[in-house]
């Protein structure tokens, strides 16, 4: 136990060490005007390794709660030493590490990177540390992907099928819609600080039964409450919230346009004034969802001054029908002109993966819409994209439960195929190699977990916006390598759509793109924090 209690001083004074070095690095990083827009390769590595630093003092929590966590803790940090000593090598400018501190991290690196203590923890995954009432709710969802979603998962996939509906109607019934939304509106969220908490380990597990038919159905119901939370009326709250708690809506959300992607401020879709109403004229793309989503949280240009740039848009709720499959067309005639006809059509983009949704581009010719599909009324004019930021803000989060829910399944599939397949006489698991790899693993999806229950909590309390782009950064680059590393250790057949494997590393790939292109966030968001905190 004294030896324990040795270890975790050691962790203790290396992650004090790792978090005294960044702020060293941002201190010369401001005294030199390093500046995200031109010094973009430093300004990306720094977002990386800050946000590596935040997961490591979320592991290093988890390290206080017993000896497996401890060991799993110093396998992650380890890591995050060699990124900042490889910093330094590269920006030794910035980056650079005084001699007895590039010692020390070096000696920690050594003992608990070194192959012979992380091939031990193979196996071990620890506990998650969350309470009674949080181990039920995850039992239930991991229950629900089990007996729900794995046994179509992988034919969903394959043959690019929608969603079944059943799988909708039930998450419905589950109540998974309404975890963010208050009790009020016909939810479950109370305004403690456990609310967002329930989002992430629902969504966490319904993520590892099938990221397309399971963990992204709930995002974008959670990404229009937070707009409307944030600026809808009172009316609009009482009409919509509701019904997407109980599942009998469902929404997409129409941001994105095709020379525009994570520049959202310069988007050309437009909402001009028509008697009672607007018509919108426009087009957009990766619009997961649409086909069947019964409305579409669309964000227009409402001012035609481009100079105001984010400050001319503002955020509609645009009402649909539902259609099957991956192509839509549909029409309305004009309220008050017989010689406008308002068309809506969809196409389906063909994806490597992330399939049952569907992302589509949309055209949009005409279409009215009345004056109260215009979230916040009058008041909210202009204000659209600060509504959709705050939903964006809570998709950042929940995109990291699912990449957590990705790893976790594909962690789960290799550590099973290394047990059961022999190679030269003796079983995959039985090689060093590979189990450093699943050890590895392991560290980092708990390291990643832990990050993600604390940044919960921080938004909450209505903080962590900052931490949310940070930990979707991190974890969804780190969903990539395990995905990689578990189709690895699959071989041959990791490259057969026979084994799941193969779609959670497709799977994965998107995540670093959607909910903010991991450089655009690195750079524009979190980089530019870091370096500005005003």
């Amino acid at each position: 136990m004294e030896m324990e209690k040795s270890e975790l001083s050691e962790l203790e004074d290396v992650v004090s060490s790792c978090n005294y070095h960044i702020e060293r690095v941002l201190t010369r990083c401001r005294q030199a005007a390093v500046d995200p827009e031109y010094d973009q390769v430093l300004a990306y590595e720094l977002a990386h390794t800050a946000a590596s630093v935040q997961a490591s003092n979320s592991a290093l929590n988890y390290a206080r709660r017993g000896s497996t966590q401890l060991k799993l803790a110093q396998v992650f940090v380890a890591d995050v030493v060699d990124t900042i000593i490889s910093g330094a090598v590269k920006h030794e400018h910035i980056f650079d590490l005084p001699s007895n501190e590039y010692e020390y991290m070096v000696a920690f690196r050594r003992r608990y990177g070194n192959p012979n203590f992380t091939s031990q923890l193979a196996e071990t995954q620890g506990d998650r540390g969350l309470d009674a009432e949080f181990e039920l709710l995850q039992d239930t969802f991991r229950r629900f992907a089990e007996q729900k979603l794995f046994p179509v998962a992988d034919e969903i996939h394959r043959r690019n099928l929608d969603i079944p509906e059943e799988i909708i109607s039930e998450l419905g019934e589950m109540g998974a819609f309404g975890l963010s939304i208050p009790e009020a509106y016909g939810g479950f969220a109370t305004g403690g600080g456990n609310d967002y908490l329930a989002m992430v380990v629902a969504t966490e597990e319904l993520s590892r039964g099938s990221l397309g038919a399971g963990g992204s159905l709930i995002t974008r119901p959670e990404i229009l409450t937070r707009a409307l939370l944030r600026g809808g009326t009172e009316e609009q709250k009482q009409r919509w919230l509701p019904k997407l708690a109980s599942g009998e809506i469902m929404n997409a959300v129409a941001v994105t346009e095709p020379d525009y992607g994570s520049d959202v401020a310069n988007i050309k879709t437009t909402a001009t004034r028509d008697g009672e109403g607007w018509l919108i004229n426009g087009v957009k793309t990766w619009c997961t969802f649409a086909g069947r989503a019964d409305v579409l949280m669309l964000l227009a240009r409402t001012d035609p001054d481009r100079t105001k740039a984010h400050r001319g848009l503002s955020l509609f709720i645009i009402e649909k029908e539902r259609f099957p499959g991956h192509a839509f067309r549909f029409t309305k005639p004009h309220p008050t002109r017989a010689d406008l006809i308002g068309k809506i059509e969809g196409r389906a983009i063909d994806t490597l993966g992330y399939r049952g949704m569907h992302s589509y581009e949309l055209s949009i010719e005409n279409w009215w819409v009345p004056n109260d599909s215009l979230v916040g009324g009058e008041q909210g004019l202009g204000k659209g994209f600060y509504f959709q930021m705050e939903g964006f803000e809570n998709g950042r989060i929940q995109t990291a439960a699912r990449a957590i829910g990705v790893m976790q399944a594909a962690y789960e599939q290799a550590l099973r195929y290394a047990s059961d397949r022999k190679v030269f006489g003796k079983s995959v698991s039985e090689y060093q190699l590979t189990k450093v790899k699943l050890a590895k693993m392991a560290a980092h999806i708990q390291a990643a977990r832990q990050f993600a229950y604390d940044v919960s909590t921080l938004m909450a309390k209505g903080e962590g916006v900052l931490e949310a782009s940070m930990i979707k950064a991190h974890v969804c680059n780190t969903a990539e390598w395990i995905t990689r590393e578990a189709m690895q250790i699959h071989g041959g057949m990791g490259y057969a759509e026979e084994y799941s494997v193969s779609r959670l590393f497709v799977d994965a790939r998107v995540l670093s793109i959607f909910e903010g292109a991991d450089e655009t966030l690195s750079l524009k968001v979190i980089a530019k924090r870091l370096l500005d905190p005003k």
